[in-house]
């Protein structure tokens, strides 16, 4: 029971006080996620004052996100980043440019990062239960290194999968398993060689220019439009090779053109150095129109590396990723790195190999796929208003954001005003301009990750970014559809 000292006086309200008090009772952690409150009856009578004022109380702290009342049973705390007022979830894997978690602040009742994927629907038992038949049957073999591309069966399992569901052309020895596609993108310049010319989207993938630079390498930014990557200022770069995202672009959710794509490969085949470096991640997750098959199965494989990671599809602390070399490079890289031992646990690389073999990883991906695509329309629904702009919702774990504050608010408003509005109402966006270094003036536009959050907290968290956004307006005139 929820025990207060209330102050009759007057000076502050009794629903502000219990409202205070059980906000800092949940901050502190001694109410913890799931507990059920005390009925607003029950707790009326407990501490003598009207129901009135309780359900004032609860009220503001569902506003908050700090409680849930479900149908018929009561209200519940809830989880630790949804409650927070200050506070990152940990089922996020952060961007790239950002700081480490202990420097970042403030901590966000909702945050939106790109990132953020579901880990609660994980196959936590079936997962469990094959890593034990993993460490029952192979026992001291677990102990050994595994081979320097991974493990064979792994590799087997991956090329089976690749060609039925992304119709890319691989053998199992041209698969590298490897601890993130960081990793990787850093085995491969190194086997590119410093020499090589590198070109990246623009906006696009942060760590890419981070790792580049840090080979002590400065890329070549070529734009993206609406069709993807302009392919002709490719061409005018001078560059050897390109890091494209294809089937959803990052950070635009565009999806590269037939056009485009022809254009594309066409480059790739006019000069024998050029390649293409295919990252095809979250390509599983494409809620409308066919599949898109990727580049590799278009082409000649042999201008082409393959990337994929399991940070979102299946969870970003498995740190899994491989690469699928073309046959011309696959010599150079045994001989640059075969003393390198394979930086995946030898029992992660089978248990994944048994969860693909036995159709677990298939039937995860679809629930998952029909799960995102519930949040993106939730979200979507709410922030579908005159002002903003979505972008491609053709998959993906984001939505795209541009936002015309003067049709939204009435007012002007530029990017940093409205990242301040947002984050002052405790909500985090992605500001694409930290991913966009063209000098073309462009509206605020932002990225809203709508894969960590159910379907019910993210429209409270795009009706709390709407009434941030319309606190610009002269005069606060909310829309009562919105709240």
């Amino acid at each position: 029971m929820i025990t207060i000292v209330l102050d009759n006086s007057g000076r502050i309200p009794l629903y502000q006080q219990l409202y205070e008090y059980i906000k800092e009772e949940i901050r502190s952690g001694r109410l913890t996620e799931g507990e059920k409150l005390p009925s607003s009856r029950v707790l009326a009578e407990h501490l003598k004052i009207s129901r009135g004022t309780v359900d004032q109380a609860f009220a503001q702290l569902t506003e908050e996100g700090y409680i849930r009342s479900r149908d018929r049973s009561g209200f519940y705390v809830l989880r630790a980043e949804r409650r927070f007022a200050g506070g990152v979830s940990p089922n996020l894997r952060h961007d790239g440019d950002d700081p480490p978690a202990e420097q970042r602040a403030p901590r966000y009742r909702y945050d939106l990062r790109s990132s953020g994927v579901d880990t609660e629907h994980f196959p936590f038992s079936v997962w469990s239960r094959l890593l034990r038949n993993v460490l029952t049957e192979k026992g001291g073999e677990l102990l050994k290194a595994s081979p320097p591309q991974g493990e064979l069966v792994l590799r087997e399992q991956l090329c089976r999968y690749l060609y039925q569901y992304r119709r890319v052309h691989a053998l199992p020895e041209q698969i590298v398993v490897g601890a993130g596609t960081e990793y990787l993108l850093g085995l491969l310049i190194q086997l590119l060689g410093t020499q090589t010319v590198f070109a990246v989207e623009d906006p696009g993938y942060p760590r890419l220019n981070q790792i580049l630079r840090n080979a002590g390498m400065q890329p070549r930014r070529i734009p993206v439009d609406g069709e993807g990557i302009r392919v002709d200022l490719l061409e005018a770069s001078g560059a050897d090779a390109v890091h494209v995202t294809p089937g959803h672009q990052f950070p635009t959710g565009v999806v590269l053109s037939a056009g485009r794509r022809e254009q594309l490969l066409s480059w790739a085949s006019a000069a024998d150095n050029r390649f293409i470096l295919e990252d095809d991640y979250v390509s599983e997750f494409r809620f409308s129109g066919r599949p898109v098959p990727a580049l590799q199965g278009m082409g000649d494989p042999e201008k082409i590396v393959y990337f994929y990671t399991f940070a979102q599809s299946l969870a970003p602390s498995l740190r899994m990723a491989y690469m699928v070399l073309p046959m011309r490079l696959l010599q150079r890289w045994r001989e640059r790195f075969s003393g390198y031992a394979c930086s995946v646990p030898v029992f992660e690389q089978l248990t994944l190999a048994r969860f693909m073999q036995e159709g677990y990883y298939e039937r995860h991906l679809n629930r998952m796929k029909n799960l995102y695509k519930s949040r993106q329309q939730a979200l979507a629904g709410v922030l579908q208003v005159p002002g903003i702009t979505l972008g491609a919702m053709e998959g993906g774990l984001a939505l795209m954001l541009s936002v015309d504050s003067l049709t939204l608010t009435g007012a002007p408003a530029d990017t940093a005003q409205l990242t301040q509005l947002a984050e002052e109402a405790g909500i985090h966006l992605t500001d694409l301009s930290r991913y966009d270094h063209s000098e073309e003036p462009k509206p605020p536009r932002y990225l809203a990750g709508y894969g960590a959050y159910d379907e019910e907290t993210l429209r409270e968290a795009g009706k709390a970014l709407l009434r941030a956004w319309r606190m610009n307006k002269p005069s606060i005139n909310e829309e009562k559809d919105v709240l």
